[in-house]
């Protein structure tokens, strides 16, 4: 039988959260970020979820040419843009929309023989995340060059917000970037997920939602549920095995956890290896059919084990559920000190993954 631990992918979800991202901007186009596998939840799999997005976002250019072999005829945008002349070729033959940040992806626009169909592009200024995009005075040449350019189709505007999570946190962001686009033709693209829930003004032409499609929330301080998002990826498992510690037993590598009392624990199918933060502390979340209880000692590779003191009828073959429908992902990731993003993205090949289909299917791709 097939080791006891599934992650599920809920389409409903998914369409239901892209749904909440177009009413908050219900003005703006839409960019679905499908980057990283579509954040761990797999391109195949989502793609009928995300059929009413007018374009799909990534960085990846080998998924960007698989989802125009899957069918998706829509927009794609790369938002790192071309690493090198050769994918700069690639987004003209397959009709890819390039995000332009440095000089050198300039030079390889301009090399592009003229035959070949132009390009939709989004010159990209670095309104303090300062990681990519052009200061005011390149973003000006850019767009210049940009606008050409016979290899160019059309030429956009777009930076990314480094703090748009907090209070005002984009208000400085804006300002230099209609300072810093001031007098220039061309769409504008703004708003991440946080923006898209708590900055209505970041909402221009397009916005691009991420994490919040898939259910988690970009705020340290406010749940998914509370921001109307439903999860997308469900993780369970079952348990392997039941014992009974005695006072001074330690359990687990390292030998972290020592009870202090007799107390049944469960061993369960699911490690590191299948994506599970090894670096959880014991006392992180988890429900066993249903009920609270708490991860014990170091999350092993294959293995991890919990406290059955509040679960007392669990046993071999009980369900666990590791993050879902009632444990949001967002708790486990604050618990073991990161974000549900990094929940999501270490998803491992080996766990097997259920679909929950849509209940219908409006539109085609």
């Amino acid at each position: 039988m097939p080791r006891p631990i599934e992650a599920t992918i809920v389409l409903d979800a998914l369409r239901h959260n892209l749904a909440l991202a177009r009413r908050r901007a219900p003005a703006s186009k839409c960019w679905a970020v499908v980057k990283a596998n579509a954040y761990g939840h797999g391109l195949e799999r989502v793609l009928p979820a995300l059929a009413a997005a007018d374009g799909l976002a990534l960085i990846e250019f080998d998924q960007a040419c698989r989802l125009r072999e899957l069918g998706w005829k829509k927009r794609i945008l790369m938002l790192e843009g071309a690493f090198d002349a050769a994918d700069t070729a690639a987004a003209h033959a397959h009709d890819l929309d390039l995000v332009v940040h440095c000089e050198e992806q300039l030079g390889w626009l301009a090399d592009v023989p003229a035959d070949r169909p132009p390009v939709n592009s989004f010159a990209k200024f670095d309104s303090g995340l300062n990681r990519l995009g052009f200061d005011s005075e390149g973003l000006r040449r850019a767009h210049a060059r940009l606008s050409s350019m016979p290899a160019v189709r059309s030429v956009a505007l777009m930076t990314h917000f480094a703090n748009a999570d907090l209070a005002d946190g984009a208000d400085e962001a804006m300002e230099l970037f209609a300072a810093a686009t001031s007098g220039l033709a061309g769409e504008r693209s703004l708003a991440n997920s946080a923006a898209v829930l708590s900055v209505p003004a970041a909402a221009r032409d397009w916005i691009r939602p991420g994490i919040m499609l898939y259910g988690g929330s970009p705020f340290a301080q406010h749940g998914a549920a509370d921001l109307g998002l439903a999860p997308t990826m469900l993780l369970r498992a079952r348990v392997l095995a039941r014992r009974v510690l005695q006072p001074g037993d330690a359990v687990g590598y390292g030998s972290l956890f020592r009870a202090s009392e007799p107390m049944p624990i469960a061993v369960v199918a699911c490690g590191y290896a299948d994506g599970y933060p090894r670096h959880a502390p014991s006392g992180t979340p988890v429900l066993v059919d249903g009920m609270p209880s708490t991860t014990l000692g170091r999350v092993a590779m294959d293995m991890m084990m919990i406290d059955l003191r509040q679960c007392p009828g669990a046993g071999v073959g009980s369900l666990v559920e590791l993050w879902g429908n009632h444990l949001p992902i967002d708790a486990v990731a604050q618990s073991a000190g990161t974000i549900g993003y990094e929940l999501m993205c270490a998803l491992a090949p080996r766990v097997a993954v259920q679909v929950e289909a849509l209940a219908a299917h409006p539109g085609a791709l």
